[in-house]
């Protein structure tokens, strides 16, 4: 039986992970005070349900303000939340439980990368694209990028370099990856004023995933953007940036190159341009780059949470003039 089946019950191992309770304790509170009962599989292993979860984590809280759990073990799941509101404001108690459920993502990230690796090491597509669809409905978009998707590409990357992946795995990731665009991508239409942005990569950059999810982020953030996909001139990307009065162009560098190509072309991108709008360069291998970065004035991503501040920051400030 895997952590968690079809009906959403969970073994003690997750349970103890979701609720930030120890595997004993979680014992301990359903053998002398029964705060849980737990099913029993045929194997005998107790399963628990989300109700079984949401009761340990109010247990957890509450426990932690001071209470004996002798006192509160039984009380209803409306009690509990009684309680713990008549202790802390409302803003704080939510805090608190938004945490915990952050966490609760988090683990649940992490049981879906090893599900996926599982997956795509066995070359199976199938699998593959009904783990990611089950986790965009669990984790949201954002998340979804974030948490798994990102650190998945990562593993894949590092396996494919160490020979327990071949090339034909990367490449059957990136077609399911793009094959779920239209899900992951912010259908409902941004506001009129919504900046503009521009996203591509440039001459010689073929891989082209880490563009798009940088798009699908700044969709995400409310901004318009015209995606162009991979391996573009930098007289064609600035042509498009005059074409949607872009505020900004993002670009992805996937491979290092010992030839100049990606700096002329870097360099080209920020003259056609001009100082009123922002370029930003992300990807693997950006920091290979990074004397060029600074040089020419590029904001460099170190990461999506980096990449959300600095289209806050552009979006509040105006415009460079020329």
């Amino acid at each position: 039986m895997s952590k968690a089946d079809k009906q959403g019950h969970y073994l003690i191992s997750t349970v103890a992970k979701k609720s930030g309770l120890k595997s004993e304790l979680v014992r301990a509170w359903e053998r002398r005070y029964q705060a849980v009962v737990p099913a029993r599989t045929a194997g005998g292993h107790r399963v628990y349900t989300e109700l079984d979860i949401a009761r340990l984590k109010l247990l957890h809280l509450a426990t932690n303000n001071g209470h004996s759990i002798s006192q509160i073990a039984r009380l209803s799941l409306d009690d509990l939340k009684s309680l713990l509101k008549t202790e802390e404001t409302t803003r704080q108690l939510e805090s608190r439980i938004e945490k915990l459920n952050l966490n609760d993502k988090k683990i649940l990230a992490e049981e879906y990368i090893e599900k996926c690796y599982a997956a795509v090491l066995a070359f199976d597509a199938m699998a593959l694209e009904s783990h990611f669809e089950n986790a965009i409905v669990a984790l949201g978009t954002g998340e979804f990028i974030e948490q798994l998707l990102t650190p998945l590409l990562t593993m894949i990357g590092e396996r494919w370099k160490t020979g327990e992946l071949r090339p034909v795995h990367e490449h059957m990731v990136s077609a399911i990856i793009r094959s779920l665009t239209y899900i992951l991508r912010n259908n409902a239409p941004p506001a009129k004023k919504s900046p503009n942005m521009v996203v591509s990569t440039p001459i010689g950059q073929m891989h082209e995933l880490g563009a798009l999810l940088a798009a699908i982020m700044a969709e995400l953030k409310g901004w318009r953007v015209t995606y162009l996909g991979a391996n573009l001139p930098a007289e064609e990307i600035a042509a498009a940036v005059k074409y949607t009065d872009a505020r900004a162009v993002t670009i992805s560098i996937s491979f290092a190159t010992d030839d100049l190509v990606i700096s002329k072309e870097l360099r080209r991108l920020k003259k056609f341009c001009g100082s009123e709008v922002a370029l930003i360069v992300g990807g693997r291998a950006a920091p290979h780059y990074q004397a060029l970065l600074d040089e020419i004035g590029v904001l460099n991503i170190t990461g999506y949470g980096h990449f959300r501040e600095i289209l806050d920051q552009l979006e509040s400030s105006p415009r460079q003039p020329d």
